[in-house]
């Protein structure tokens, strides 16, 4: 329990510290940007405002105060869950956030689910006895891994929306109208966990457990299936966090792209326009967010293998990775 105890505290810790630092660079961040922040709370360089009413806004918001004057009230603010108004909507920040993150959380699940599923199809596949299906498979995880995202949602367009017509080339509010950025989402993360997926399924198959499964009649789909694919899966739980973070990151690349309402696009506006409290509540969100899918990831891990579960519990000492338990 006092190990449950110790470990979850030093979670909270270093989740708090992550937190940190992420609103520590945001903050040095916006201020590397070249412009005047006041200037752009009273709408920008076309707004032609007065010396005096510049003065008036500086000293409404702190800016004409230190830096360091500044970061205080800044951390201050943050703790207390005070993100401010929105220099440019003229609304609080928290009102922004809630209208968009419901849309941008749903991409970002939907396109891991439909990663998951294209992994595990080709770590299947590219674990086969047929030579020519490993070979393709592998070079599908290659390739689908080193896909950029702008490129892959082009041609997506090209050939589904502009040239087959079976899908809408912008979100139109449909079901249909969001096939398109899932998939440009979905398929580069498809990627990188059927390699992974791919490496410990191998080993799971060359391990004695399996050689002991074959040896009471398992088939081969049967061992891949109900034995070598839950330990492969492990390492791509543990790697779904890194691809939720991937996901909604790249969600200013699809939600811009394909006109869809999100996160992705309102950070791509308010870093544009320099608006800070919309800037750091984005990015304190998604950092939030990545930090709750990293802890359940973690969790889900350690269920799935029961390995993990023994070490954190102290009830026996770990075995060496090469060390496999029957499934």
């Amino acid at each position: 329990m006092s190990r449950t105890v110790l470990r979850l505290t030093t979670r909270l810790l270093g989740a708090a510290l992550v937190l940190w630092a992420v609103a520590t660079i945001v903050f040095v961040g916006i201020r590397l940007v070249p412009g005047d922040p006041a200037l752009a709370i009273l709408g920008g360089p076309g707004s032609q405002a007065s010396a005096e009413a510049l003065a008036a806004v500086r000293a409404e918001y702190g800016l004409d105060q230190p830096v360091l004057v500044q970061y205080g009230a800044f951390l201050g603010r943050l703790v207390t869950g005070d993100f401010g108004e929105s220099y440019v909507l003229r609304r609080p920040v928290a009102d922004v956030i809630g209208a968009q993150i419901g849309a941008t959380l749903a991409l970002a699940a939907a396109s891991l689910v439909v990663a998951w599923a294209i992994a595990i199809g080709l770590a299947l596949v590219s674990t086969g006895r047929s030579r020519w299906a490993r070979s393709i498979g592998g070079g599908i995880e290659t390739v689908a891994a080193a896909l950029p995202q702008f490129w892959l949602a082009s041609i997506l367009v090209i050939v589904f929306a502009t040239g087959l017509g079976w899908l809408p080339a912008v979100a139109d509010g449909t079901p249909a109208g969001v096939v398109l950025p899932v998939l440009t989402l979905a398929i580069p993360v498809a990627g990188f966990l059927a390699q992974i997926m791919r490496e410990s399924m191998l080993d799971a198959l060359a391990a004695p457990f399996s050689l002991a499964a074959r040896s009471r009649g398992e088939s081969e789909t049967g061992l891949r299936l109900r034995h070598a694919l839950r330990h492969a899966a492990v390492p791509g739980v543990e790697l779904s966090a890194w691809a939720f973070g991937y996901l909604v990151s790249g969600a200013v690349v699809v939600e811009t792209m394909f006109a869809m309402p999100g996160l992705g696009r309102t950070l791509l506006q308010a870093v544009t326009l320099r608006d800070v409290p919309l800037v750091t509540a984005v990015v304190l969100v998604v950092a939030l967010a990545y930090l709750v899918v990293t802890f359940l990831a973690d969790v889900a891990a350690t269920l799935i293998d029961p390995r993990r579960r023994d070490a954190e519990t102290g009830d026996r000492p770990a075995p060496t990775p090469r060390a496999e338990v029957a499934a």
